[in-house]
């Protein structure tokens, strides 16, 4: 037992040495900004052009008077409930024929025109295409109201006290920290998990693992080599938080200090983040490590890897329904199975005060994950060396 000590410390000190002190960790640690600068860049993008085509353009035609009115209610609503999906209203003169005037409006390319109001305040009637879109009839029977009654204009005014935060706003945001901690979680380890396959791929093309196999157990080369990439990506993972935290702090006014505080607290929220981090990349680290074993090549590991991919991506939806409920039987569930437990219990740190369950969790999952490492090792070590012609595939893992 010493020497497998002794022999996996050795390579997981190789291996961490070769991948942090080359120059490729440093574009490695930048990596995370080219994903969040693009994903920033297309997400405003596609929410501008949502918003042009969802929001619902109505033409008014009317006198001045009316559509001043309604144009004052409008702006009332907006204030309550945003401006993103609320009607659009366009003002156009009565002209000598109504239909012919209804008819041209709705075949107008720009804007493109979703009904017509007409009739005024006192006898409103629209006319479009309104089968599917109850949205826009509830929207205008309301600026409707507010601008028959001339609301918009008087307003009440109440006095408003933000006094201690409730706890509909406080479950509010630690939904939205845990869903945002878990999506976080599921993205790392789906990018750092699959570096040891690369490595492998490269030690067995030039024969080097064979020259390791000879002079140390097999079974400590593979744990090496996994807990070599952990402690790489841990380490940036530190590097990362840290930088985050420093650009919240200059960017968001008040500093991580408005930050919503989760469940647990920020100190042990953190801690556990890095614990759950380590859990979900030996799980999946070793499934990718014994993928990498069983392909000789680049194409091979792609071949092999995607199924495992769509894997974690269903975990990650299994895990999701734990947010908002996590005693629920699908959030239960979603923490007792070892492959979705980190990410279910990381969305429980967030919303759950309680620790107990997660010092059951912790030691739930390293059983598993000394199961699934000892598997591993074996299943590695019977095929990282085999050579000759291949097996069928129902014969494999046969001697």
């Amino acid at each position: 037992m010493t020497r497998f000590f002794r022999s996996a410390f050795v390579i997981a000190r190789r291996d961490f040495s070769a991948t942090v002190l080359s120059k490729a960790f440093i574009f490695f640690l930048l990596a995370p900004l080219f994903p969040l600068l693009f994903g920033g860049v297309f997400s405003s993008i596609s929410a501008r052009v949502a918003a042009q085509n969802h929001r619902p353009v109505v033409a008014v035609i009317g006198d001045k008077s009316d559509f001043a009115k309604l144009t004052a209610a409008r702006e009332q609503v907006a204030r309550a409930v945003g401006d993103e999906h609320l009607v659009s209203l366009v003002g156009y003169a009565p002209g000598p024929d109504l239909a012919a005037q209804q008819k041209h409006l709705l075949n107008s390319p720009a804007p493109p025109i979703r009904a017509v109001l007409s009739g005024g305040l006192d006898n409103p009637r629209l006319v479009g295409a309104l089968a599917n879109d109850g949205d826009t009839v509830g929207q205008l029977q309301l600026i409707i109201s507010n601008a028959r009654v001339g609301s918009a204009t008087r307003e009440p005014d109440f006095a408003v006290h933000d006094d201690a935060p409730s706890s509909g706003a406080t479950n509010s945001q630690r939904t939205d920290t845990a869903q945002i901690a878990q999506t976080i979680l599921f993205i790392l380890t789906l990018m750092l998990s699959t570096m040891v396959l690369s490595q492998l791929i490269e030690e067995k093309s030039n024969k080097v693992i064979e020259v390791i196999a000879a002079a140390i157990p097999i079974d400590a080369m593979f744990v090496g080599k996994l807990f070599a990439m952990l402690s790489a990506s841990v380490l940036a993972l530190l590097v990362w938080m840290g930088c985050g935290a420093l650009l919240i702090q200059f960017v968001k006014t008040g500093g991580v200090a408005t930050l919503p505080v989760p469940a647990v607290g920020w100190p042990i929220f953190l801690t556990l983040s890095v614990i759950y981090f380590g859990m979900n990349y030996l799980l999946f680290g070793a499934a990718f490590l014994m993928i990498g074993a069983q392909a000789s090549t680049a194409r091979e590991v792609q071949t092999m890897s995607l199924p495992a991919t769509f894997a974690q991506v269903l975990l990650f939806g299994f895990a999701a329904r734990s947010v908002g409920s996590p005693d629920s039987l699908g959030g239960i569930a979603a923490t007792a199975f070892p492959l979705s437990s980190p990410m279910a219990m990381i969305a429980r740190a967030a919303e759950d005060p309680r620790l107990w369950p997660h010092l059951a969790g912790i030691v739930w999952q390293a059983i598993w994950i000394a199961v699934i490492l000892r598997f591993g090792a074996q299943l590695f070590r019977r095929t990282v060396l085999k050579s000759g012609p291949r097996q069928p595939w129902w014969k494999f893992g046969r001697a």
